[in-house]
């Protein structure tokens, strides 16, 4: 059998339909966390959930009873912001129950709008700052092989933070030091706090500047689970060949499954009606529902 034909085979029908069950999972828990504040970066992590679905529900070797574990795979959230998301996510795998995302926000909770180690079992590091989790995952990739560990590092980043310089220095170094231990993911869903990416700071060619960096890179619909699965079965397989780092750039839509959302002019931090929340459920059932019966 071809690399390609076990890449077909390992992206089947079943394991995509039971990823994309689980990004289903967690935009639900994502819209019940921001009814609880009736505004937030619901947005973005409705537009991020397959990404963090292909993930948790495929990729990541974890212990949810045991977040600690030493040899686990590491999920660094770099955009702190995506919280909810992760959140979302975490609740999806078993590391908190989905009881807890009824206080997302609440004075109190483990759940703060934006993510903190400190608080949140799973959460590796506390994001927010942006430009600043790339260079983290380096460190703790270059930690893990000097330990001899097989645990690998996952970096999720936003389009937003390619306008870091400290970014590209920290693809410098994973390129460097050869870290094929480190994959990054970035959502490209083209839109900052301050507008549309295009406008505030060019980014593009993205593709082309990483490939230049020296990483194996791969552009995928981040909304498309089958797209998704392939590119991480990519990267697996080009870090056991050449040992570089891998990225994969994800084009995504901000409100992704819900309609009424995909479409509202602002939309990095959404304020929704309390009548809203309800057709928001019912929009996300039924664009699934119609999904996986066709």
């Amino acid at each position: 059998m071809t690399r390609t034909e076990e890449t077909m085979a390992n992206t089947s029908t079943q394991r995509v339909a039971s990823v994309s069950a689980a990004a289903y999972r967690i935009r639900h828990h994502a819209l019940t966390m921001g009814e609880v504040q009736g505004q937030g970066y619901v947005g973005q992590a409705l537009g991020a959930a397959d990404m963090l679905a292909a993930v948790y529900a495929d990729q990541l070797r974890f212990r949810a009873d045991d977040p600690e574990w030493a040899e686990r795979d590491r999920f660094l959230l770099s955009t702190g912001h995506y919280a909810i998301g992760h959140y979302a996510a975490l609740a999806e795998a078993g590391v908190i129950p989905v009881e807890e995302l009824d206080t997302y926000g609440s004075d109190d909770s483990r759940l703060p709008m934006s993510g903190m180690s400190t608080y949140t079992p799973g959460m590796e590091i506390s994001g927010g700052s942006l430009g600043h989790g790339l260079s983290i995952a380096v460190g703790i990739a270059l930690g893990l092989r000097h330990q001899g560990s097989a645990a690998r590092v996952y970096n999720f980043l936003s389009d937003g933070e390619l306008d870091e310089g400290s970014t590209w220095e920290a693809a410098m170094g994973a390129h460097h030091h050869q870290l094929g231990n480190l994959t990054a993911m970035v959502d490209i869903n083209a839109l900052q706090a301050d507008g549309k990416t295009d406008t505030v700071l060019r980014t593009e060619p993205v593709t082309e500047k990483w490939e230049a960096f020296g990483w194996y890179t791969q552009r995928v619909d981040g909304n498309d689970m089958a797209a998704l699965l392939t590119a991480f079965d990519n990267a697996a397989a080009q870090a056991a060949l050449t040992g570089r780092p891998s990225v994969i750039l994800c084009d995504t839509k901000v409100g992704r499954g819900v309609p009424l959302l995909e479409d509202r002019e602002k939309a990095h931090f959404m304020r929704i009606e309390e009548h809203e929340w309800q057709t928001c459920r019912e929009q996300l059932t039924a664009g699934y529902e119609e999904r996986t019966s066709s």
